[in-house]
């Protein structure tokens, strides 16, 4: 478990299960407001309801880890091994990493990023990778000054609602 004297890292448990959604659901808008057309935004789907991260936490696939203030989530991360075929089980993925808009800047995604890290590396992992939309901005800063180097070969286009997006893989060494 990672700790920040701010924003303290636990694992995720049942009861956690809506206000996961809820960031997902806000933090994924806001990031993609500047991204995607009026119509796209209008055409996504709601995102993974509260039964989805439910699973997540009981199966721990991903394992999913919460940040929290004043007794409030305000931030999760979900890790786990890579999902990309043909990659050595000695790397990880960030699944995901969302934060609260009204957290963003604050230290809660370091508090995750610290906490997934730990994870990885106690699971035997060396690398991790993260997908990320190309036009995320913030995200990618992010990831970059926490040691992220983009894999250019990796971009590759995605469904998105009524629309696309491209993504691009980063990765980092975990020593």
């Amino acid at each position: 478990m990672s700790n920040s004297t701010i924003y303290p890292v636990r694992i995720a448990s049942f009861v956690d299960a809506q206000a996961i959604a809820d960031i997902h659901a806000e933090s994924s808008l806001a990031v993609l407001q500047g991204m995607a057309s009026a119509g796209t935004l209008k055409a996504l789907p709601a995102g993974h309801g509260p039964k989805y991260w439910r699973e997540a936490i009981e199966y721990g696939e991903p394992q999913v880890h919460v940040a929290t203030h004043d007794d409030s989530v305000v931030g999760f991360v979900g890790f786990d091994r890579s999902r990309d075929k043909g990659t050595p089980p000695t790397t990880g993925e960030v699944w995901f990493i969302y934060v609260s808009p009204a957290h963003w800047g604050k230290g809660v995604g370091l508090a995750l990023w610290d906490a997934a890290r730990e994870g990885l590396i106690e699971e035997g992992c060396t690398h991790v990778t993260i997908w990320l939309r190309i036009g995320n901005e913030r995200g990618m800063r992010f990831h970059e000054l926490a040691g992220f180097k983009r894999e250019m070969s990796s971009a590759k286009t995605v469904p998105l609602g009524d629309g696309r997006v491209e993504e691009i893989r980063l990765k980092r060494k975990l020593s």
